[in-house]
């Protein structure tokens, strides 16, 4: 699969491509290169409305604060990192040695902010519908699954309801384990200084999310 084929749009303007696909840690070794961090801020912008128009239009029963615990569930940067890795974002990108030595191309950070640069070079180049039309290709399943079940899988929020009731916090400690490139973490959940909870992920948002949902079903 070519970089162009990610979101399935030919591209007019190769240089916006290109923008898109180069990490600051470029621009950081030759000023004179353009990163994709403008990018990114355009296509996270972006990347929102679409998701929001389409929970808005397609589901009329959602709640305002249920559509918004869905739309931030879609666009979070795990949920973005997963689907940059569907498509193997990372292959195509540009970034320093010093960055690639340090696991920059499997990155959760990186591959979000990579797919949302992308989404606003589309945007630039082939205007919004086909933009629309790309982005809902990767994201639709995803949004319909979350907007089926909103908030069941965000562990951590439940946790924290849970424990407010009885005026408690829950309190987190994470570890990371392994080289940058295959970094693994281990998270645990305390409350009043007690552990109830413990969980491993790929991210410490991942372990956090396990370990909350652990600490749920204890207290259940």
């Amino acid at each position: 699969m070519s970089p162009e084929k990610v979101l399935g749009v030919p591209f007019n303007n190769p240089d916006l491509l290109a923008m898109a696909l180069t990490h600051r840690s470029i621009s950081s070794d030759d000023p004179a290169r353009l990163d994709n961090e403008r990018l990114e801020f355009l296509g996270d912008a972006v990347l929102q409305l679409i998701v929001t128009t389409k929970l808005y239009e397609d589901y009329p029963d959602l709640p305002e604060g249920q559509l918004a615990k869905v739309r931030a569930a879609v666009v979070s940067g795990s949920t973005l990192a997963e689907v940059a890795r569907t498509v193997d974002l990372g292959q195509y990108l540009e970034m320093s040695p010093a960055e690639e030595r340090s696991g920059g191309r499997s990155k959760d950070s990186i591959l979000a902010d990579t797919l949302e640069a992308l989404i606003g070079a589309v945007y630039l180049d082939s205007g919004y519908e086909k933009t629309r039309d790309a982005v809902l290709g990767l994201l639709s399943s995803r949004i319909d699954e979350r907007a089926k079940n909103p908030g069941v899988k965000d562990y951590k929020t439940r946790l924290q309801e849970v424990l407010a009731s009885d005026g408690r916090r829950p309190s987190y400690q994470v570890e990371g384990t392994g080289p940058d490139h295959e970094r693994s973490f281990r998270a645990s959940v305390s409350v009043d200084g007690r552990a109830i909870g413990a969980g491993d992920g790929k991210s410490k948002k991942a372990a956090e999310q396990s370990a909350a949902k652990q600490a749920l079903e204890a207290l259940s």
